[in-house]
């Protein structure tokens, strides 16, 4: 039977595996909502509670709100953020909305305020960038990142944001040549595409990190991408946990897997960006938040959702308790 175009035979897949490796794990943070009103002190807990875990926090992501934020708001999110991380890494988003067309200067104005605060900055999508030729649009990001590396560049599918974009296969190797740009987020939902991102990385740049934000396709670290995932904010210390599995060898990475899955597979339906709501919901349920809100700009889901993610929840802990003691240390649901 002929291949179907863009995907890889089975046996090219299994080549690709990359067992006992260790994942770097960027874990974006829900910004909780209280009264239509940003709750920093909850979003400070969950940042510890990510930190604790042995994720990197990444703040002022899509689940956090960013591309919704203003300036100001964006600001004390880093400063929350920088109070709780002191000198541990953390990644944030720089993003412009529409407004002035200097847009190389706007992106390296807000890198410079995440520099400031110790925070590596991912370049997030914007309508600027949207509206621009694929050549254009790289020769922009060569100009951001000039002479101030490192840099997370950002791809992502308009079914996240109406201003998302994914490079090209051509961009996308301009890209790899940017010494600036150490990684890349990937949120394409497309096992295909990110399979041929992972193998031109491989061709062109080893040490470059491919970060999947494929939701609905978390296995994808077994393949050799890392990941920055707005499914890992429901309950860091899971991801943690099933990373070490893989890390081990352990087979039970599998059945962990599975039932974070299971999560991503019901919290990012259509319409994805809804997807926040499931986690001020999820996170509510764990005790880690005191209300289950988004931002009032966010679309919500229906609160008959809440009974499906206990039973979600309860999944998860279930396998999290069949590890080792070590492991299912964070069954707990106050602990992230």
């Amino acid at each position: 039977m002929a291949e179907r175009e863009g995907a890889p035979a089975v046996e090219a897949l299994i080549r690709r595996m990359r067992p006992r490796r260790r994942i770097e794990g960027l874990c974006a943070v829900l910004l909780p909502y209280r009264d239509e009103a940003a709750d920093l002190e909850s979003f400070q807990r969950l940042v510890a509670t990510t930190l604790d875990a042995g994720l990197t926090p990444a703040v002022n992501m899509d689940t956090g709100y960013g591309p919704l934020l203003g300036a100001k708001e964006r600001l004390e999110v880093l400063r929350a953020t920088r109070s709780v991380a002191g000198q541990r890494p953390f990644v944030a988003g720089a993003f412009i909305g529409d407004g002035p067309h200097d847009i190389v200067a706007r992106y390296r104005a807000e890198v410079d305020v995440i520099r400031r605060h110790g925070g590596t900055p991912i370049l997030f999508p914007s309508p600027g960038l949207k509206a621009m030729a694929p050549r254009d649009r790289v020769r922009a990001y060569r100009m951001i990142v000039q002479g101030n590396g490192p840099h997370i560049a950002f791809e992502l599918g308009t079914m996240f944001a109406p201003f998302g974009y994914l490079f090209d296969d051509e961009s996308f190797r301009e890209l790899l040549g940017i010494e600036e740009i150490c990684g890349l987020k990937h949120s394409s939902l497309q096992r295909e595409l990110e399979w041929r991102r992972l193998a031109s990385r491989d061709r062109e740049r080893p040490g470059f990190r491919l970060y999947t934000g494929n939701d609905l396709a978390i296995d994808m670290v077994m393949y050799g991408s890392d990941y920055l995932l707005g499914l890992s904010a429901f309950h860091p210390a899971a991801f943690a946990a099933r990373d070490r599995l893989w890390e081990r060898g352990d087979g039970g990475f599998y059945a962990l897997n599975d039932a974070l899955q299971a999560l991503g597979n019901f919290a990012f339906r259509a319409p994805v960006p809804a997807y926040k709501h499931n986690a001020a919901q999820f996170l509510h349920l764990r005790g880690l938040i005191p209300a289950p809100e988004t931002h009032p700009r966010s679309p919500r889901r229906p609160d008959s959702d809440i009974e499906v993610l206990a039973g979600l929840l309860e999944g998860i802990e279930r396998q999290l308790a069949r590890q080792r003691p070590d492991e299912g240390s964070g069954a707990n649901t106050q602990t992230g």
